[in-house]
């Protein structure tokens, strides 16, 4: 039986969803019918990430702000996943990491949504660990080191490893999960790992860190996790996304203001004591929608932010993996960030 190409398979992801959706199982149906009484459903994909989008969630924030919408939260383990589900129509926003919504704008997937927000800027809580004995990245030189491919963490892996002159091959960079590469790492198969928290904290308990993804965003190759809407919804809808935007702006806000009770939500919604989720929302930068619309970010109408630029740097980074046919063009991810929508939120 010939090999599926990437399309194909993820197509055939979708139509599995798509299946689901009209069972009654799984994601559910489009979110132009009703929902619950006649309302409008609202389908939001999230991930187990600890920040303010945990909180809007906990604290049913979009639901107060949207008495007549029916709000569904369906939860996804990567953005691959998610990126799947928004072709079967199966969801009209969320989050995905940077990665992940760079590989949905580019081809072959050209999935038509937005970048609405970004829940956060990552930072210590994705970090490159390496065993004792290994105390620079240079020295990774000739080492195996696990990442899961296309992540955020596989991009911030090969940008450490430019930076400190290790070429391509000269390192064996192998491909697992996190929890695939913590195995790894107890078996003394690999050297090396660059992953994300929970695992992350298991690796640092006998491993040096090397550096972490903070350290590479102040040196200009941020990643983010990022908030999206599709096109078609964003059409429909734009009361529903001014809504969530501003609930997510109100969420980021009590997380500076009062992280205790910000953490409560979070540790609530990860099974974890609020302390250990006051730690690991530490670990990450949380922007305010006014902050976002900075020239520094997702910019303003008529003047789009610097992080379409870095979206592009993604784009080199995938094609490079094989992961995209083609590179798009600066002015593709600016006109991917719906900062119309952002600013009206922000006022």
């Amino acid at each position: 039986m010939p090999s599926l190409t990437r399309r194909t398979a993820l197509l055939a992801g979708a139509a599995a969803l798509t299946a689901l959706s009209a069972t009654g199982c799984g994601y559910g149906g489009s979110s132009d019918s009703a929902g619950g009484g006649g309302k409008t459903q609202v389908r939001i994909a999230y991930q187990s990430i600890p920040n303010a989008d945990l909180v809007v969630k906990n604290q049913r924030l979009l639901e107060k702000a949207l008495p007549d919408a029916d709000v569904r939260w369906v939860k996804f383990d990567s953005g691959a996943d998610v990126n799947t589900a928004v072709i079967a129509g199966s969801v009209d926003l969320g989050l995905a990491g940077s990665s992940p919504l760079t590989k949905g704008l580019s081809q072959p997937l050209d999935i038509p949504y937005k970048v609405l927000w970004i829940h956060d800027l990552i930072g210590e809580n994705e970090a490159l660990v390496a065993k004792k004995g290994i105390a620079s990245v240079k020295q990774l030189k000739g080492k195996k080191i696990a990442t899961p491919f296309g992540s955020t963490a596989h991009y911030s892996l090969l940008a450490a490893l430019d930076e400190a002159g290790v070429k391509a091959g000269q390192a064996d960079i192998v491909d697992l999960q996190p929890q695939d590469a913590l195995s790894a790492w107890r078996r003394g198969d690999v050297d090396a790992a660059y992953v994300w928290t929970p695992t992350l904290d298991d690796l640092k308990k006998d491993g040096t860190v090397l550096i972490s993804s903070r350290e590479l965003a102040g040196r200009g190759k941020p990643t983010a996790d990022l908030g999206f809407v599709t096109d078609a919804f964003a059409a429909k809808h734009p009361e529903i996304v001014t809504a969530w935007l501003k609930a997510e702006d109100r969420a980021v806000k009590q997380a500076e203001a009062d992280p205790d009770k910000a953490a409560e939500s979070i540790g609530k919604e990860l099974n974890l004591p609020p302390a250990e989720a006051k730690k690991q929302l530490a670990q990450l930068v949380l922007l305010t929608a006014k902050e976002q619309t900075s020239p520094k970010y997702l910019g303003r109408p008529g003047a789009p932010g610097a992080f379409a630029g870095h979206l592009r740097d993604a784009a080199v980074f995938l094609k490079g993996q094989k992961a995209v046919d083609a590179v798009p063009g600066r002015s593709a991810f600016e006109k991917a960030l719906a900062v119309k929508e952002l600013s009206r939120a922000a006022g």
